[in-house]
């Protein structure tokens, strides 16, 4: 059995509150689904499910995945009163994984920019397998940067989905250097 060192010290950072965790759901997509009507939802990388218990309020059919346990049992203690689905899963083997998609709505907040080249690959891979045609997949990442060793560019992130995607809206972050880039699946 492999032992991923790094999943076990994120995993960890879950006893307390990460950093990372702030407890109110995102702006953009506060604004975003003012103007949509309901419908699935699936979030990459959910955490505690902040965004999810905001999406549940709204009406959508929410899903959540986390490699981190006890980001999982914290989001199923938070979102205890909703039908859901919540799974401890690796996000770059989307393909391999059981959901109850297809998706009108996907969301990333931090957690693409952490994957290697390869492991972006096949996330977008198992993302246009479970995002629906017309259906928008909202992406928060990192930039590049002197301060931050990780992050991609805007260029990479369109190369990365467009196959698949088209890019309609893109933000630049406030604070660090980052974005968020909102993809339409193009129609099959």
């Amino acid at each position: 059995m492999k032992i991923n060192l790094q999943r076990i010290k994120f995993n960890f950072k879950y006893l307390s509150k990460p950093r990372w965790d702030k407890g109110v759901p995102a702006p953009e997509l506060i604004r975003y689904i003012s103007g949509v009507t309901p419908g699935n939802s699936i979030d990459l990388g959910c955490g505690t499910g902040t965004n999810l218990l905001y999406l549940a309020e709204k009406g959508w059919t929410i899903t959540g995945l986390d490699y981190a346990p006890l980001a999982i049992f914290k989001a199923k203690r938070k979102l205890k009163k909703y039908q859901k689905k919540l799974l401890v899963a690796d996000v770059t083997k989307l393909d391999a994984i059981d959901l109850p998609g297809p998706y009108d709505l996907g969301l990333d907040m931090g957690c693409f920019h952490n994957l290697s080249g390869t492991g972006r690959e096949r996330y977008v891979e198992g993302l246009e397998k479970w995002i629906r045609s017309n259906g928008v997949f909202m992406v928060y990442a990192f930039q590049p940067s002197d301060s931050l060793d990780k992050g991609i560019t805007k260029a990479d992130m369109i190369a990365y989905f467009n196959t698949s995607f088209d890019l309609i809206n893109y933000e630049q972050g406030q604070g660090r250097p980052s974005a968020w880039y909102y993809f339409k699946k193009k129609k099959r």
